[in-house]
């Protein structure tokens, strides 16, 4: 498949790596780019304006992908809209900073917040939207994390949400084919916004010194990287079922 003249929805897609592939997207010559968004509403819009003023039909559109009737009314209003979908990215996410060691603070609202929008989110939105997929032969990109690999990450209960999207990744593949193909992306550490508000702009840069000294690549990840991925991933006609971790190799040093 082309990205050009493509109709593509990307979750998540207001900030960090959504908003990346949005405008990759756009730069790839999509037709039309949903932002969706769950409650950054001023950054989608602007992000919106910003694709019409360069020629690519775009509108953020808000919907909680851990809210299913949202998904579906999402889908229906792009299908709606623009007569066919070729292009999904389940970039939204969401997290809590939990120490692993602290297992009293994961409580049932926690995991619960996680695993919908993490989980369940990306599976919502690939059911509603395979019949359209599987008409355009189009494709799917779920945005995982290194977390998913390994025992690691903000919180047990991401690292988890995590992993679980790496298998429903492999499962939908075997489930949407030969139609439509699915695919997933695992970051290590990516220089945004969601690490900076967390730690402190001091600390965040701090982190991102240390983590790059010990990759091989010896920088981390911007969001623009990850989306590289992605829009590679999506042009790939015979790849499915397959992660591709984005982290400069650090992963192959991981308990060295």
């Amino acid at each position: 498949m082309s990205i050009k003249g493509g109709v593509a929805i990307v979750t998540g897609g207001a900030t960090g790596i959504g908003r990346a592939v949005c405008e990759g997207l756009a730069a790839r010559g999509a037709e039309a780019v949903v932002v969706d968004y769950a409650h950054s509403r001023e950054a989608a819009e602007e992000l919106a304006a910003q694709l019409r003023s360069n020629g690519t039909a775009a509108q953020a559109v808000q919907a909680d992908v851990a809210d299913e009737r949202a998904v579906h009314d999402l889908i229906d209003q792009v299908t709606a809209t623009h007569g066919r979908l070729d292009i999904l990215v389940n970039s939204a996410g969401v997290t809590r900073f939990i120490p692993h060691p602290d297992l009293d603070a994961l409580t049932d609202d926690v995991w619960q917040l996680i695993l919908q929008t993490n989980l369940m989110g990306p599976f919502y939105t690939a059911r509603a939207a395979g019949p359209a997929l599987r008409r355009s032969q189009g494709a799917i990109v779920n945005v995982a994390s290194i977390a998913g690999h390994r025992a690691a990450g903000s919180s047990i209960p991401y690292a988890v949400s995590k992993a679980a999207l790496l298998q429903l990744t492999r499962s939908l593949a075997t489930a949407l084919a030969p139609e439509v193909r699915v695919n997933a992306v695992s970051p290590g550490h990516v220089d945004t916004r969601w690490h900076r508000d967390h730690l402190g702009d001091e600390a965040a840069a701090e982190v991102a010194r240390r983590n790059a000294e010990t990759e091989p690549l010896h920088r981390v990840s911007t969001a623009e990287d990850v989306a590289e991925v992605i829009l590679g991933l999506l042009e790939m006609n015979m790849v499915t079922g397959q992660t591709l971790i984005v982290d400069g190799g650090r992963h192959v040093k991981y308990g060295n």
